[in-house]
């Protein structure tokens, strides 16, 4: 099996990605810099697969020492997640935002260019299609500006890896996944948040943990099923599957290739939807309040998921429930962790 470099892969969906290409037979080298997990989730990814991945700490906007990596472990292929991810904190610091997630990404296409141009599978967004017209979203709709800093790196991210695909420097596939959320079922490994958190599920966890006193839900006057919005949200091992298989896919490729294919379970669910079956799946209660509206929250977005089910042979299989109850394990075992606070990156 192939050698592939995940960067960030001791992030969130970068984490069980190295599992489940592991679990694939594949070797994992990995790069991350630390900025905003745990080294101690190499411990973790061992444990759960048997097998330490090969793990170097340092910035992948570091092309050279990246391409010295990839020319001496025998780098086949390329999966890019290493990039800040808060969509507030980029509209407080764009320059940060645009430095790190563009400056990266350039530096992994150049390395993987210099090194044989090795297929790359790209960690972008469905934030590129913003507010859709249409429902479920499919790869044909228009990209749309994003408000948010983030949200335009993916853009920018994969009209730089398009324009290099089309030079015949080397294939892509990007994925613009939807809401990932859940943890490995080991409760090994899951989405580490320091500080408040800035996705829902860790809010939904840590309020019925008694963390947070309640669940601030934003927007109540939607024109949705009970006024909140909706998103497509998926188990993160269903995601890291995605990733092996479009890996395995990317490999196949020839030079010049970009494919761009959504990947989401193809089902909206409301924010109280999404209580709802939290308090169902694990018998809690959670305390929310209802708040105005967040500056550019889309109303509803979920995915046409038929591009990945019939080009990447996969869709998604897990459960809400099973995803709630994997995310409630993860919440409690990270209680035993005594991990330090520390502001996000």
């Amino acid at each position: 099996m192939a050698k592939i470099l995940v960067t960030g892969g001791l992030g969130y969906i970068g984490s069980h990605t190295v599992v489940a290409l592991q679990e694939a037979g594949y070797e994992v080298v990995v790069v991350d810099n630390l900025s905003n997990t745990l080294a101690e989730v190499e411990d973790s990814i061992e444990k759960i697969s048997g097998t330490r991945p090969i793990v170097h700490h340092f910035d992948v906007a570091e092309q050279g020492k990246l391409q010295n990596l990839i020319q001496d472990e025998g780098v086949e292929g390329i999966i890019h997640f290493a990039a800040f991810l808060q969509v507030n904190e980029s509209v407080e610091n764009p320059l940060k935002y645009y430095e790190n997630n563009i400056g990266t990404l350039v530096s992994v296409g150049k390395a993987a260019r210099d090194s044989g141009n090795l297929p790359i599978v790209f960690s972008s967004s469905c934030t590129v299609y913003g507010n859709p017209e249409t429902l479920p979203v499919d790869e044909n709709a228009p990209i749309v500006n994003s408000e948010s800093p983030y949200g335009q790196t993916k853009i920018v991210g994969e009209q730089i890896l398009k324009h290099a695909a089309d030079a015949g420097d080397f294939p892509v596939i990007s994925l613009r996944y939807f809401n990932p959320i859940g943890a490995h079922p080991s409760g090994e490994i899951g989405e580490l948040q320091f500080g408040e958190p800035h996705h829902l599920v860790p809010y939904i966890t840590e309020t019925a943990s008694g963390k947070r006193s309640e669940l601030k839900i934003f927007g109540s006057d939607y024109p949705t099923s009970d006024g909140t919005c909706v998103r497509d949200y998926i188990h993160v091992m269903d995601l890291a599957e995605a990733h092996v298989a479009a890996m395995k896919k990317a490999l196949s490729l020839k030079r010049g290739n970009f494919e761009a294919v959504n990947i989401g379970t193809g089902k909206g669910t409301s924010v109280l939807e999404m209580v709802k079956s939290f308090e169902n799946a694990t018998g809690l209660e959670v305390p929310y309040v209802l708040a105005d509206r967040r500056a550019g929250d889309a109303i509803a977005v979920y995915a046409s998921a038929g591009k990945a089910k019939d080009w990447l042979k996969w869709e998604a299989s897990r459960s809400l429930d099973e995803t709630f109850r994997d995310a409630w394990n993860w919440e409690k075992n990270l209680a035993k962790k005594n991990i330090p606070e520390r502001e996000n990156v």
